[in-house]
């Protein structure tokens, strides 16, 4: 083994899909930028107005589809665009890539001995298994477009997992599919989450609460529907094309608050009675950042969930993704409660603080690159 490796010494570049809402992967992109504060930050697009004003102090470069007018807007319908965008950017200067991945970013073209590792967020859910979840949600142009066009996607996401010298997944849920679509290994180093400083309380008030983008595979209609079946009080924090149709759904019991500030997040889940969470998340950090307020989680039982939920101890796990699945999971817990206490709840929590994934995300960085070193050296010897 040689001398150790200095990160600060290396030329590091930071590459992530795109910048336009500050949601969980681009909290892990704060995060990467933290560990590599002199990194660049290559990005498809970037939307300055919907992400935190600390953004404006870093380097932030994008491709080219930045200046199509309206490109905030449309860039989900340019998915295969995406991996030319991606392949143009020039990295050929830096030592290490770390691209933050949930589509395209991890196609992008590194130096032959440079290493490139991608936290993947998930493999492309829309061209893998969830591509029929999508189908089914869409319009009928969209369904009459996306068949051809998924299937060329697949053939280059699948090429372009090749190009990653080593995968991290954000949770096991990840790295099995990371073997299943990629054929890959991936070491799991669950996000850094940002977790309540104040004490729990010993008891919530008498309200549910959602939190998150209102997006159709979120499934916040099934909290919305079962609260207003069962006259609970809701309240739903956050923003998004199905808000509409949730507010449709929505009985007199359930309250919508719009987009509130990290703090303000924070008082609503140390209060609450319960955090709902009936979508199928790849990690989902909202319902971390419950438990570390001391609020019990009622989860679908699948994905990330599995492995941040205790059955019966710090929340409950639902089997279906049904209104009368989650009305029954609501009913239990109001009648059995869980084992842990509050207090005991958030305590379970601090396995997944910032301070961990820095830690562990840069002795990975470290381990790896001294293999790669040592495989160089060897090698030219010859």
């Amino acid at each position: 083994m040689g001398d150790e490796i200095d990160l600060k010494e290396l030329k590091v570049a930071i590459v992530h899909d795109w910048l336009v809402a500050y949601a969980g992967a681009d909290r892990v992109v704060e995060q990467l930028h933290q560990i590599f504060p002199q990194a660049p930050i290559y990005t498809l697009i970037y939307r300055k107005q919907s992400m935190p004003k600390k953004f404006e102090t870093y380097d932030i470069r994008t491709t080219y589809l930045q200046k199509i007018p309206f490109i905030h807007k449309l860039y989900k319908y340019l998915l295969t665009w995406m991996p030319r965008a991606f392949e143009q950017l020039d990295l050929s200067e830096y030592d290490l890539v770390v691209s933050s991945c949930s589509s395209c970013s991890k196609g992008v073209i590194t130096r032959p001995d440079a290493l490139h590792i991608c936290y993947c967020h998930t493999p492309t859910r829309y061209i893998w298994d969830f591509f029929y979840t999508y189908m089914n949600n869409a319009g009928w142009f969209k369904r009459m477009m996306m068949g051809p066009m998924i299937h060329r996607m697949r053939i280059w996401d699948r090429l372009a997992a090749d190009r990653v010298d080593e995968f991290i997944g954000n949770s096991n849920y990840i790295a099995n599919r990371i073997q299943k679509y990629y054929r890959r290994e991936a070491k799991v180093i669950y996000p850094g989450v940002r977790l309540c400083g104040l004490p729990a309380l010993d008891r919530g008030e008498d309200y549910y609460l959602m939190v998150g983008r209102f997006t159709f595979y979120k499934r916040f209609d099934l909290g919305v529907r079962a609260c207003t079946k069962l006259k609970r009080r809701l309240i739903v924090v956050g923003y998004g094309d199905e808000e509409k149709k949730l507010r449709a759904n929505a009985g007199e019991t359930v309250e919508f608050r719009g987009s509130l500030s990290d703090q303000e997040i924070m008082n609503l889940y140390r209060h609450a009675k319960a955090f709902l969470f009936p979508g199928e998340e790849d990690f989902g950090m909202t319902p971390v950042e419950a438990q570390s307020a001391g609020c019990p989680v009622l989860a679908y039982g699948s994905g990330g969930a599995c492995e941040t939920v205790a059955d019966g101890r710090t929340g409950l796990l639902f089997a279906e993704q049904s209104v009368q699945s989650l009305m029954d999971c609501i009913c239990r817990f109001e009648d059995e409660g869980v084992n842990c206490t509050r207090a005991e709840i958030q305590q379970n929590m601090q396995r997944f603080s910032q301070e961990r994934f820095t830690k562990e995300m840069t002795a990975f960085c470290k381990e790896k690159l001294d293999a790669y070193r040592q495989k160089n050296v060897v090698v030219k010897g010859e």
